[in-house]
């Protein structure tokens, strides 16, 4: 299984890759960052790209339901519930005129609250084949 760095490398051969990071999205620390970064502050990047995951994973709004769609469902959100300690959404996205910001959670064996930044020019980037590409890396991550 691929670590960090490889990860990072691996993502940066996604077309319209600009830059990459692993961030534990409870400290905003960044594990690992790789490519250009935002106004030349990696700490700042990776810090308010934590805020943002942290911001969507803990909101009872995108909180998975169960099989019938209401409470009671067998998969419940990141508020505690049933979930495994793992937030119920998956990725998100933040697009501008110019970008596509796409945030994976990794799923980790221990409680940890990690997710993997892809940073896409839009002009050459492929939306869809880059959530494909890293919901694959985030896969095979090896976090020890």
């Amino acid at each position: 299984m691929p670590g960090i760095d490889e990860c990072l490398l691996e993502a940066m051969t996604v077309n319209g890759a600009r830059g990459a990071a692993v961030i534990e999205w409870t400290s905003g620390l960044a594990l690992g960052m790789v490519g250009e970064v935002r106004d030349e502050d990696p700490e700042a990047t990776a810090a308010e790209t934590a805020e943002l995951a942290r911001m969507a994973a803990e909101q009872r709004a995108f909180a998975a339901l169960g099989p019938g769609g209401g409470k009671g469902g067998s998969d419940r959100g990141a508020d505690g519930d049933d979930t495994g300690g793992e937030p119920a959404v998956e990725d998100v996205i933040v697009t501008t005129r110019t970008c596509y910001h796409l945030l994976r959670f990794v799923d980790t064996a221990f409680d940890s609250g990690v997710f993997f930044y892809l940073w896409l020019d839009r002009r050459e980037g492929n939306l869809a084949l880059a959530r494909m590409r890293l919901r694959d890396m985030c896969g095979r991550l090896a976090l020890i």
